[in-house]
């Protein structure tokens, strides 16, 4: 099965390895992957005033490429995922920006026809958590993981359709799935703060620190997420406290795959 591969900013900077991880991975479940040729920074933001084109630009042309090479689009990052997914639902639902589009670029018109997947969505559709666990060959036995979502992958839920935004499921079963125990905790689901960071540093910690006292609470010892941004501010606020993680590390310590590679 092959896919058109978005990695975006930040995996393939400061968090590369974290790429690198899902590529391995990929590579030994059988998923094909086809880098996204000259892409751009999707935006980071998805720009709310519906006429807006400049920052969406982007991830249209990614879009583009993904209906044109009809291959289904496939990313790494929940902030690049809730960007490209939600101009995707646009250009199908919106008539005046496809119109939009095309009136910037006449060979841009786009319409919404691709589909875009997080790849933690690929796992359990294509390939599929049982397929996954008999795959394991150093299953985390005895390791106390708490699945963390965020905000960005679960709503708008009409528009992401990821999860139950309230009471989302599909991590704990990947973590079932690697061999160790799921914790679920309150605060699994809510907002790390991320996007305000610079602006409110204090408050962004807050509630970092929040999460953080939930998951411990509820005994996790180690707390995986989907997001990049969202482990460097949890990280942040463990202070050592517990362990944060990548689910792309999480998936290749259990495949066994060398670091070394």
């Amino acid at each position: 099965m092959d896919f058109l591969y978005y990695p975006g900013c930040t995996l393939s900077t400061t968090a590369k390895q974290l790429d690198t991880y899902a590529r391995l991975c990929a590579k030994e479940l059988g998923i094909g992957l086809e880098e996204v040729k000259d892409w751009q920074c999707c935006g980071a933001v998805f720009p709310l005033t519906s006429g807006q084109i400049g920052p969406k630009l982007a991830a249209v042309r990614v879009l583009v490429q993904s209906r044109d090479k009809n291959k289904p689009l496939i990313t790494l990052c929940a902030a690049c995922h809730h960007v490209i997914k939600q101009v995707n639902h646009q250009a199908k639902n919106d008539a005046e920006f496809r119109e939009i589009i095309k009136n910037y670029d006449a060979q841009l018109t786009y319409a919404g026809e691709a589909t875009v997947y997080h790849y933690m969505e690929v796992l359990r559709q294509y390939i599929g958590f049982d397929a996954i666990k008999k795959m394991t060959t150093n299953p985390l036995k005895g390791r106390k993981i708490g699945a963390y979502y965020g905000c960005l992958l679960l709503r708008p839920s009409d528009v992401m359709q990821f999860d139950d935004a309230e009471d989302p499921r599909m991590m704990e079963d990947f973590i079932r799935a690697l061999g160790a125990t799921a914790i679920p905790y309150p605060m699994r689901n809510e907002c790390c703060g991320g996007y305000r960071a610079l602006q409110d540093e204090e408050g962004t910690r807050t509630l970092c620190e929040r999460i953080i006292a939930s998951a411990l609470s509820h005994g996790v010892r180690t707390v995986v997420t989907l997001c990049p941004l969202c482990q460097y501010q949890l990280t942040a606020a463990a202070g050592g406290d517990l362990d944060v993680c990548y689910f792309t590390e999480l998936l290749a310590e259990a495949l066994d795959i060398d670091d070394d590679e």
